[in-house]
């Protein structure tokens, strides 16, 4: 089976995953995501949107899984081919802009991930 960057088991088979879709406390949206890690990454994903800024206004721009290479890439697959990444709010903070957040949220941003044994995407490498 192929993995994602970050080592987990990646596959364009959604089954053999386990990938599902959660609703997220709080908020009308459901994100794709592995089973195994279901309970943290919507556990961050509410969290974000009591403490850092709201899901579910204006368009819909929170996803989870989805079978691809990282960005820029042609064979190493993103960690969303593993069910193992969300992106929240991907429109106001799109990939390679910096300084889309309230400089204040970000140490509470790095918290967050943090509590959830995640990397911020900011920080991502």
């Amino acid at each position: 089976m192929e993995i994602s960057a970050n080592g987990w088991p990646a596959s364009k088979d959604q089954a053999k995953l386990g990938i599902k879709s959660y609703p997220v406390p709080g908020t009308a949206i459901k994100l794709r995501c592995a089973e195994a890690v279901a309970p943290l990454l919507i556990g961050l994903a509410a969290e974000f949107h009591e403490l850092i800024e709201p899901l579910d206004v204006g368009s819909l721009d929170d996803w989870g899984y989805c079978y691809r290479p990282i960005r820029g890439e042609t064979t190493k697959l993103s960690n969303h081919s593993s069910g193992t990444a969300l992106d929240l709010n991907a429109s106001k903070h799109p990939l390679g802009q910096s300084n889309t957040f309230d400089p204040l949220k970000v140490p509470m941003i790095r918290a967050l991930a943090h509590k959830y044994g995640c990397i911020w995407g900011g920080d991502y490498k």
